[in-house]
């Protein structure tokens, strides 16, 4: 972090700036052991507003600089001070600073780590810390920065796939919402004049419109409550179990996030494995990286069967939420005594499985958002029309 401070130099003049420390004591130590006397020293406000977010590709790009010169021979040490100084983002410049003080003070790389679980989650210190204890820190750290990238392509991949019915949503609402509340009440006193029978389509719509314009407040309170109501209810226990059964149970996008999940806790798996991970920890690194109630139930109870004497396959056996296919494979690997192979193979084949879904899923939900939509505008334009025609022919 930055501090602002005012000292005095050994010719007794007032000196003030800033230095980058980890802590108060760490900075007013560097100003001691550089023949200043400390006046006033107190953490830089300025630069937290200012300073950028420390994002998942910066992790990434840290991890793979760290790989390239942990594995050419330099000190974990000296690749964090050489990372240090061409870094331009304070926040992630902290970071750095601290986690070089730290191994630079005795401690391991991954108990620096642990201070940063919003950084550096269970699965990249549970990695660093096996290859701590097998001294392959460099190869390790190549390894998570291709489970870093992989995961973050295949977080894009589905955002995107869900970006583009969100949009046509959104523009089916707006549309609507500009045909009732302005395009309608332009007709209302003309067929009020005419005197008329309308469609019933035609009145409910005359009537939506009505109720929208004179009773907004009404409907912004009522769609406020519902958002509210919905995120404190995600929030509850039963509420995460149902939103979590209703991501993986609907309809076309179901079938996507499931294989999403799998591939998650398949990649996760194979990583801990290779890395020498015992195996119940990988477990419950899987169950960690899910993200889903279900799927994490799922990876308990493997770990219960795993205790209990029983293999891995066993546990997934006859589980819905999990391919046969897939519990085969890792059946073929335990009994080979190359799990670690296998699961490599599996991740590698199911993230193509996950590519192929998002393709499907994107080419099945875009005409259904489009007919939605036209079915939506349609019905509304029709209702106008309907009358429109009424009084043409009526005047002819």
């Amino acid at each position: 972090m930055d501090f602002q401070y005012r000292v005095r130099d050994p010719l007794g003049n007032f000196v003030q700036g800033k230095l980058e420390a980890v802590s108060v004591e760490d900075a007013a130590q560097q100003l001691r052991r550089d023949g200043f006397a400390v006046v006033e020293l107190e953490e830089d406000s300025s630069s937290g507003l200012l300073s950028r977010r420390i994002s998942k590709r910066d992790i990434i790009y840290i991890t793979n600089q760290l790989a390239v010169m942990v594995d050419t021979g330099i000190t974990l040490s000296t690749a964090l001070e050489g990372i240090l100084k061409q870094e331009k983002n304070p926040a992630l410049r902290r970071v750095l600073l601290d986690l070089k003080s730290s191994v630079e003070g005795g401690d391991d790389f991954s108990s620096a780590l642990v201070r940063y679980p919003k950084l550096f989650d269970k699965t990249y210190v549970a990695l660093v810390r096996a290859s701590e204890a097998t001294g392959t820190l460099g190869p390790m750290l190549e390894r998570i920065a291709n489970y870093l990238r992989k995961e973050l392509e295949t977080r894009g991949k589905v955002r995107s796939a869900l970006a583009y019915p969100m949009v046509m949503l959104f523009v089916a609402i707006v549309v609507t919402f500009f045909l009732l509340i302005y395009v309608l009440p332009q007709f209302t006193p003309l067929f009020n004049r005419q005197g008329i029978k309308l469609p019933v389509s035609t009145v409910i719509m005359m009537h939506l419109s009505d109720m929208l314009i004179h009773h907004w407040p009404w409907f912004l309170v009522g769609a406020i409550a519902t958002i509210v109501g919905l995120v404190f209810a995600k929030r509850t226990p039963h509420g995460t179990q149902a939103w979590h059964w209703l991501k993986i149970n609907f309809p076309i996008i179901g079938p996507m996030v499931r294989k999403v999940a799998i591939s998650r806790s398949v990649r996760t798996l194979g990583s801990m494995v290779a890395a020498g991970v015992p195996v119940l920890d990988a477990l419950r690194l899987c169950a960690d990286v899910s993200n889903n109630f279900y799927y994490e139930r799922m990876w308990m109870h493997v770990i219960e069967q795993v205790t209990s004497g029983k293999q891995i396959c066993e546990g997934l056996a006859d589980n819905p939420l999990f391919p046969p296919m897939l519990v085969q494979m890792i059946s073929t690997g335990e009994a080979t005594g190359k799990l670690d192979r296998v699961l490599e193979k599996v991740s590698i084949y199911y993230d193509q499985e996950v590519d192929a879904s998002i393709k499907t899923t994107t080419s099945l939900i875009e005409p259904i958002m489009i007919s939605v939509m036209g079915v939506v505008v349609g019905g509304i334009a029709m209702s106008l029309m309907l009358p429109i025609f009424s009084l043409s022919r009526h005047a002819g």
